[in-house]
């Protein structure tokens, strides 16, 4: 029985629920990600639903929601995996995704990620000042719902999620319905050539910027000033081909050429992090050593619960014995081909690095802008990038290409489950943190969200691909889904192995982030605020639809916080502004998960549509969407006064 000190927790009907919104939610993220390249944070919908369903059951703790959320996040962001194993099929090695190689590639790559993440959350999480918005946001739901804060207070912040929630639904309804524009874009001639100008009319992305401040807003809005207002007019310059729109034109050079840009500053800002983030990891492991001798000594007792993770010496052999399965994988995978045990031994000891790199960077990068919008398919292409290198070097240009690049996109799999983990799992232990759940509790329920989304992802592959298909496979017909973060990831290992690899774009992006890097460090030694260079490189990498709002947010959350501090009780003012921000990304991720449930039964991605599109809807949709913003912190300056 729990007891105060030990509340319910780590229990069966929990784990129970968690297994079955794995289905839901990784069904619905697998489909959007092979359909648009994006996939959207489970945490704070499942925390919804964990709330609704448990408060019907006798002795439900915020801790044991908690743990539902965690197992539903963690197989939901691990879906992620579609930006890489469709490649497979797209260069022509697979046919489908046999089921047990791709259920051990998802599992192996989750559980090193949760592994990684251990003795991050002492560097990155308790030790550190990171938004970490997305698990801020989880924590306040479910603070709510179990009544945290005193009657008053909770009912005011109740009424602002709620609030939030169905503007954040109301107004995605309308643009499904084609009543109003999901999104306001331009294109602005430059000479022959031009730039575009977007934004994504999302109240969630709105929220999310209210809640990462303003300091990653503007480094965000200076990456998108460099690639939109700087290198797209420049690389157009020469005019589209002819027959070629001008707004196509534009599109095509951002995708395969200024993203490239934008990932060699990522990868610099990813390198310059590490470095930083070397000290606290350093002393975090040291913590946790610290901690394992603490409770060989006088038990569990001896340590707080919000202190007890796994043990360290669990956690580090698990990592070296998950090392064996990975090399017999990737002999498995490689057999036959031009691949032997050399090249074996490399790869696997390129995921043991490769994994500690990428698990950090991650790990930072959901911290300061959130796991949705985290550029994770940015991630990959460093992955895909380092693999195949790698085999370059050993094995050279020519040959079995094929076999090569297949090779080197498999392990890329199995390095980017390490990624799209460790970019959810710290936020999962802030939210934890805040909650006063149990580390290692949390940790084994992530472990367990892995096996449940790997067990389901591989058969969801194989009905997609064989009712659809994918946009560059053999064989792909005219309704063949677009993978588009597969295909790029796939060019990028074809392109180093092929040899027709742009890496001037490579280069010219790391020249930027080595400039951004220089000014964030002066601004931080002359103490006159911040420019993080992962942010700049965000701003660079992702589309402006996507990033555009979440700069938005970030300066409305900070007027906002300003008008707080004024108030009679300042610290509940902001909360309010949080628990508002909160709804807006609550709403936004129950209706995508309907949403993409009715697209999924009908495969038809207008079934809801009433009228047909025309030029009305951008602006009639730029005023709603102004109006809902207005009327959401208006409400919310109400309800702290």
């Amino acid at each position: 029985m729990a007891s105060e000190s030990q509340p319910r927790e780590l229990t069966g009907r929990g784990i129970l629920l968690g297994a079955i919104l794995t289905v839901v939610f990784t069904a619905a993220n697998v489909y959007l990600g092979l359909r648009i390249g994006l996939t959207f944070a489970t945490s704070i919908p499942a925390a919804v639903i964990s709330m609704a369903v448990l408060r019907l059951l006798p002795g439900a703790t915020i801790q044991e929601n908690n743990i539902v959320q965690t197992i539903a996040s963690s197989a939901g962001t691990l879906s992620a995996i579609v930006f890489v194993l469709p490649g497979l099929v797209m260069v022509g090695y697979w046919t489908g995704f046999p089921y047990w190689q791709s259920v051990a590639v998802i599992a192996i790559g989750g559980v090193l990620g949760v592994m990684y993440s251990v003795p991050l959350r002492r560097a990155l999480v308790t030790g550190s000042d990171l938004p970490y918005p997305e698990g801020v946001a989880a924590a306040e739901v479910l603070k709510v719902g179990a009544g945290v804060g005193g009657e008053e207070e909770n009912r005011k912040g109740l009424a602002a999620v709620l609030t939030g929630s169905i503007m954040a639904v109301v107004y995605p309804l309308l643009a499904k319905l084609k009543l109003v524009g999901e999104s306001a874009s331009a294109t602005i001639p430059v000479g022959l050539g031009g730039t575009a100008l977007s934004g994504g009319l999302s109240l969630a992305l709105v929220g999310v910027g209210h809640l990462v401040g303003l300091a990653v807003g503007v480094a965000m809005l200076t990456g998108i000033v460099i690639s939109f207002g700087f290198l797209l007019p420049i690389f157009t310059a020469g005019g589209p081909p002819a027959g070629t729109e001008l707004a196509d034109f534009i599109s095509d050079v951002f995708r395969h050429q200024i993203r490239f840009i934008g990932a060699g500053t990522i990868g610099v800002a990813a390198i310059w992090t590490l470095l930083k983030v070397i000290g606290p990891i350093v002393r975090g492991i040291a913590a946790a050593l610290a901690a394992s001798r603490a409770r060989g000594a006088g038990g569990n007792a001896s340590l707080d619960l919000t202190e007890r993770d796994l043990p360290i010496g669990l956690v580090g052999g698990t990592i070296a014995l998950l090392m064996i399965p990975i090399a017999l994988l990737l002999a498995n995978f490689a057999s036959g081909g031009p691949v032997g045990a050399m090249g074996i031994a490399a790869s696997v000891l390129y995921v043991l690095v490769a994994g500690i790199v990428i698990a950090s960077v991650c790990g930072y990068m959901a911290g300061l802008i959130g796991a949705s919008n985290s550029p994770i398919s940015g991630v990959g292409i460093l992955a895909s990038l380092g693999i195949s290198l790698l085999l370059l070097g050993l094995f050279g240009g020519g040959g079995d290409t094929k076999a090569l690049v297949a090779f080197a996109l498999f392990v890329t799999a199995v390095v980017f489950g390490v990624a799209t983990i460790s970019n959810d799992n710290l936020q999962d232990l802030k939210t934890g943190q805040l909650v006063g759940a149990t580390p290692w509790r949390q940790q084994v329920a992530l472990v367990l969200g892995v096996l449940f989304g790997a067990a389901v992802i591989p058969p969801l592959l194989d009905l997609l691909n064989h009712t659809f298909g994918f946009q560059g496979a053999p064989g792909a017909g005219p309704d063949a889904l677009a993978a588009p973060q597969a295909a790029l990831i796939s060019a990028i290992a074809q392109g180093v192995l092929g040899g027709d690899l742009r890496w001037d774009l490579i280069g010219l992006g790391a020249g930027i982030g080595v400039v951004v890097v220089a000014l964030d460090e002066g601004l931080r030694l002359s103490k006159r605020g911040s420019l993080p260079p992962l942010a700049v490189g965000m701003g660079m990498y992702l589309p402006m639809e996507v990033t555009f709002m979440v700069v938005v947010g970030a300066v409305l959350g900070h007027l906002y916080n300003r008008w707080s501090r004024r108030q009679a009780n300042p610290e509940f003012a902001e909360r309010m502004g949080v628990l508002t921000a909160t709804g807006l990304i609550v709403g936004d991720g129950l209706f995508n998960i309907a949403y993409a449930a009715i697209v999924g039964a009908t495969n038809n991605p207008d079934i809801l549509a009433v009228v047909a599109e025309g030029a009305w809807q951008m602006p009639l949709g730029i005023a709603v969407f102004a109006a809902i913003v207005a009327t959401a912190y208006a409400r919310m300056r109400r309800a702290a006064a």
